[in-house]
């Protein structure tokens, strides 16, 4: 549901939305290697008390992660119109594939 946003009763629900958005596995690839790049450096931001360290955080999580929406997926993230859950979609993503539940 690109036009609007859809509302979602519970994460789980909101999940198999993500999933479903993050098929091709060039996208979910770049998405979890941007969000465990970008979680990197907000604790090297947070520990070296580097504030700069927090925009490479953002624009490498994103810019790596919206690459695989628009050059991959073809779709508009989620990012737009379920922001929370969609950074908790990138977190469970990468755990799961960290953990080997998910496919690289």
């Amino acid at each position: 549901m690109h036009g609007t946003a859809r509302r979602y009763r519970t994460f789980d629900e909101f999940y198999r939305f993500y999933l479903g958005e993050h098929a091709h596995p060039v996208s979910r690839r770049l998405h979890v290697v941007g969000t465990g790049l970008a979680l990197i450096l907000a604790l090297l931001a947070a520990g070296l008390r580097q504030p700069w360290l927090l925009v490479a955080a953002l624009a490498c999580g994103y810019g790596l992660a919206w690459t695989g929406h628009f050059f991959f997926e073809r779709n508009r993230p989620a990012t737009f119109t379920h922001p929370w859950w969609s950074l908790r979609g990138d977190f469970r993503l990468l755990a799961e594939t960290l953990a080997g539940r998910r496919k690289w």
